[in-house]
């Protein structure tokens, strides 16, 4: 377990991302998303990580039911404000925003003091618990002015007051978390798809402000929404089509892994956990087989030979940590 910050909130190094189990892209069944939790349970993963906007607070929902079965100071778990939901007239359904459930709310973007307080309420109702141990502002990409000037000062406040452990923001992109590392006394920041093999960005100033600083990072879309789990014509990057190019050095970076012995899924993981920011690595499993899979590909040593090469030809930077080899 590692500790977030200076919080004393711990995580697993492996975490569990819900947004599947809230129908992301296809719909799955409430046993389907049960039995995904559980297999997390049994393969040590004790970090639950959901958002209202995960399938309109279908995965809160799914994922307090499935974590009930268990202590709750056993397990740690956030959740995220700044989309702020209401009731919805009209009918069909979310795919337009990725997810296969009934349209019956809206989203609302706030990031005040007050929305803040409300999505939290909101939240806690449908995990059916009194506390979450992190808060993230939720990409406040659009809303920075808000978000800095009203949405952080209140996390800062549900801290100091005990309502939650730790504080931080999540985003798809790094520049904006730098600054919240730099300007603010956030926990932790969970950077999405900027920490991985084909996209090192965060690296340039993210990580290096957050070493200094004390702050963790929670790493997510280690395999940039699909591309470096199974890349192959069609595969998503980013939650579009991959590009030709990226696709191609996808393709090129798992042929070195099978020649080196592993698999890609493998070094995806272990390349995002190996910087000393990097608190735990989050992913998004939507089966028991796919939790059992991941758990699997994360207790994996990656040669060392892998990751040698991939800096000889320049795929990685000098800079960027790699594992260290252990012992055979």
């Amino acid at each position: 377990m590692n500790t977030l910050g200076r919080s004393g909130v711990e995580v697993s190094a492996l975490a569990f991302g819900a947004a599947v189990i809230g129908n992301l892209y296809t719909e799955i069944t409430e046993e389907q998303a049960h039995e995904a939790v559980t297999a997390a349970w049994q393969r040590g993963i004790r970090y639950f990580d959901t958002a209202p906007h995960y399938g309109l607070g279908l995965s809160e929902r799914r994922l307090g039911a499935a974590l009930s079965q268990y202590p709750r100071s056993a397990f740690t778990i956030s959740t995220k404000v700044g989309r702020r939901l209401e009731p919805a007239e009209g009918g069909g359904d979310d795919l337009a925003n990725g997810f296969a459930v009934p349209a019956t709310r809206r989203r609302v973007w706030d990031f005040s003091a007050d929305g803040v307080r409300r999505t939290l309420d909101a939240s806690l109702e449908r995990l059916g618990l009194d506390r979450v141990d992190v808060v993230y502002l939720h990409d406040p990409d659009d809303h920075a002015e808000q978000a800095f000037r009203e949405g952080y000062p209140a996390l800062e406040k549900l801290r100091s007051e005990g309502v939650v452990g730790a504080i931080g923001a999540g985003m798809n992109q790094a520049e904006m978390l730098t600054r919240f590392v730099r300007d603010t006394d956030v926990d932790v920041v969970l950077c999405a798809g900027r920490y991985t093999l084909l996209d090192q960005r965060a690296l340039t100033e993210l990580l290096p402000a957050a070493v200094e600083r004390g702050t963790s990072v929670v790493v997510g879309g280690a395999f940039n929404s699909g591309l470096l789990a199974d890349p192959k014509p069609g595969a998503t990057y980013n939650y579009a089509a991959a590009p030709p190019e990226l696709l191609d050095r996808a393709l090129h970076l798992k042929s070195l892994a099978d020649r080196h012995g592993t698999t890609l899924r493998a070094a995806a993981l272990a390349f995002c956990a190996a910087h000393p920011a990097v608190a735990s690595v989050l992913v998004g499993t939507r089966s028991a087989a796919e939790v059992h899979d991941c758990a699997d590909q994360f207790e994996t040593t990656v040669p060392a030979a892998f990751w040698q090469e991939l800096r000889d030809t320049g795929l990685l930077p000098a800079d960027a940590p790699v594992p260290a080899e252990e012992p055979s």
